[in-house]
């Protein structure tokens, strides 16, 4: 487990091989597990199913970013256990209110970029107003940015879970993740195929919950029919 959250801090900083390199701390049965995932959420991770996904993309946030982000705000963190704790703090969040995390989804990567951009003596003034305006513009178009972010979670779930799967053919895997920027494009595409199915293809909550009402009169209609036919045969 340590190695593994070791591996997770390579997703830090702009660091491709060491996004693609976390694939050697699977074994294969994990390897086919995250390609069904993956599949799952880049059909139907948006929407409702996002509670789902929103807690683990929590907890995951909270162990990447929290030391970072402490780094960053020169804050000392002497208790290892502090990115822990956020971690379980932001699952929880997830899972009761997901808009939380497309907030932070979306404002803290977009904040972190105005802030590097402004420098570090002015961090904070770069940081703090792209955060806020982004993270609430994230919140807004939750459905859209959940469509997103799990067909995102799902591309590169199904591209490194391949990756795990096929250890028995080593040197075909180790040809592909020696080349982190095609298996980078390899899941841009897969999320671009996933977010445009998520959002122009398959109904809105709202509309599948209509559709659900609509089938639901009809076959209550029918029973209804059904009973009054065999009353009236009955006569």
């Amino acid at each position: 487990m340590e190695g593994f959250i070791q591996a997770l801090k390579a997703y830090q900083s702009f660091n491709p091989p060491g996004w693609v390199a976390i694939y050697r701390l699977l074994p294969m049965w994990a390897g086919i597990l995250c390609c069904v995932l993956g599949i799952t959420l880049l059909l139907f991770g948006g929407g409702r199913a996002f509670r789902v996904v929103s807690g683990p993309v929590g907890a995951v946030m909270g162990l990447v970013w929290t030391p970072f982000l402490g780094a960053k705000f020169g804050l000392e963190m002497t208790d290892p256990r502090v990115p822990s704790l956020v971690a379980a703090a932001l699952a929880l969040v997830g899972f009761i209110f997901p808009p939380v995390i497309s907030f932070l989804g979306v404002g803290i990567p977009l904040g972190l970029a105005a802030g590097q951009l402004a420098g570090p003596s002015d961090f904070v003034l770069g940081f703090a107003p792209v955060f806020l305006l982004c993270g609430m513009v994230g919140a807004v178009l939750h459905r859209v940015v959940s469509s997103i972010v799990s067909s995102i979670l799902g591309a590169w779930l199904l591209t490194i879970g391949a990756l795990a799967a096929l250890h028995l053919f080593g040197g075909l895997v180790t040809a592909v993740a020696s080349q982190p920027w095609g298996v980078l494009i390899a899941a841009a595409l897969f999320a671009l195929a996933g977010s445009v199915y998520q959002i122009a293809v398959r109904p809105s909550p709202e509309v599948e919950e209509r559709l659900r009402a609509e089938r639901e009169r009809l076959k209550l209609r029918k029973a209804e029919q059904k009973a009054l036919e065999k009353r009236w045969g009955a006569k």
